[in-house]
């Protein structure tokens, strides 16, 4: 009987925490939160994807830059050092 008197008293302190969601430092941007529009969703798509690629290509190049241009540099530059 203990294991079922300890699952009630978590489930009820659970409960409770759930009824003050709203009423807290949080409640009033949940009480303000919409669901998106169409037209929002899509920009922020947009806007997300944009970004991964900005940083895709930002990453290509370096990797670019250390596999070509490193080697070279070392060969060419740093060898008299």
């Amino acid at each position: 009987m203990a294991f079922l008197d300890r699952a009630k008293r978590i489930q009820d302190e659970f409960d409770g925490r759930l009824k003050t969601v709203g009423h807290g430092k949080f409640g009033r941007v949940l009480r303000m939160a919409r669901k998106p529009t169409t037209d929002e969703y899509v920009r922020v798509l947009e806007i997300t994807w944009l970004g991964a690629v900005l940083i895709g290509v930002v990453g290509f190049m370096i990797y670019i830059f250390f596999s070509q241009v490193g080697p070279w540099l070392w060969a060419n530059l740093f060898a008299s050092l």
